[in-house]
């Protein structure tokens, strides 16, 4: 026992790191991360001390707080009402998350626990769409939607990106790597397969629907040309179109209101990311290390 006593001992002094002086062991990754911070953060906070400068204080590249914050305030939320382009956004985003998570539930469902023909025919079909971006189906969407009378509407937003190949290729390898026996203990008791969905497999999914809807839900806030091009109603615009009307003052662009827009506008997405990180970091861990 005394023995075993000190080759532990011996192993924890051999695998502890030990401070050299008053540096850590490995300063130089310290070094690296608070200059990986510095170079990020400067950016964002110039860009909030912008939002509060009137355009002379902007000219003079003064790094201090500025004097306009409530005259761009004013600007922003009571001539330019980006609070209405907020709420499109939001409508948009809240609906294109659930139901891309819906579908996507739905599709690893089908992909682990049914069999058809060509169903591996299909999913690679599914993964084959993951390499083509929407810019190359756009002209195709547009032509569509314009056929179906949807312009300036909700449905036109939404339902055009209601599926989605990465969430059904990261349920289906979360699917697969819960054990089969779970289905088996279903079918004995009697559940369909909605019901194995609803209480079995959500329950045991929460990581991985996080991770899905804080990528999409900033992939669907941030989204620009299709909105830029279906929608013709300003009434209709996203947050991302707005925010471009902020660009334009009485004789040039103002630029403590445009930053303003773009901070106030950046919020959502990062409030989301850190509600649902410990989600979102758990979820394709789980997924990955199959």
């Amino acid at each position: 026992m005394a023995s075993l006593s000190q080759e532990t001992t011996h192993a924890d002094a051999t695998y502890a790191e030990p401070r050299t002086g008053w540096l850590p062991k490995r300063w130089y990754a310290h070094v690296v991360l608070w200059i990986s911070c510095f170079i990020l953060g400067v950016p964002v906070f110039y860009a909030i001390i912008v939002a509060t400068q009137s355009n002379a204080e902007v000219f003079r590249y003064q790094f201090t707080f500025g004097s306009a914050i409530s005259d761009n305030w004013h600007m922003v939320f009571v001539q330019r009402h980006l609070q209405d382009y907020m709420v499109n956004s939001l409508i948009m985003t809240a609906a294109i998350t659930i139901g891309k998570t819906i579908f996507s539930l739905l599709a690893g469902l089908g992909f682990v626990y049914f069999r058809f023909p060509g169903k591996w025919l299909v999913f690679g079909f599914v993964l084959i769409t993951l390499m083509m971006p929407t810019e190359v189906l756009i002209i195709a969407l547009f032509r569509l939607v314009n056929q179906l009378d949807w312009d300036n509407t909700y449905l036109a937003l939404v339902v055009p990106f209601l599926a989605s190949a990465t969430g059904a290729f990261l349920f289906r390898q979360h699917f697969a790597s819960i054990p089969p026996e779970l289905s088996e203990a279903a079918q004995l008791d009697g559940a369909n397969p909605l019901q194995f969905l609803m209480r079995v497999l959500i329950p045991m999914s929460w990581n991985t629907i996080g991770a899905l809807a804080v990528v999409q839900c900033i992939y669907a806030w941030n989204m620009y040309t299709w909105p830029n091009m279906i929608i013709s109603d300003q009434k209709m615009d996203v947050v991302q179109v707005g925010i471009g009307t902020l660009r334009a003052g009485d004789s040039a662009i103002q630029y403590g209101p445009l930053m303003l827009g773009a901070v106030i506008a950046s919020l959502p997405p990062v409030i989301v990311f850190i509600l649902l990180q410990k989600q979102f970091m758990s979820g394709f861990q789980l997924t990955t290390d199959k």
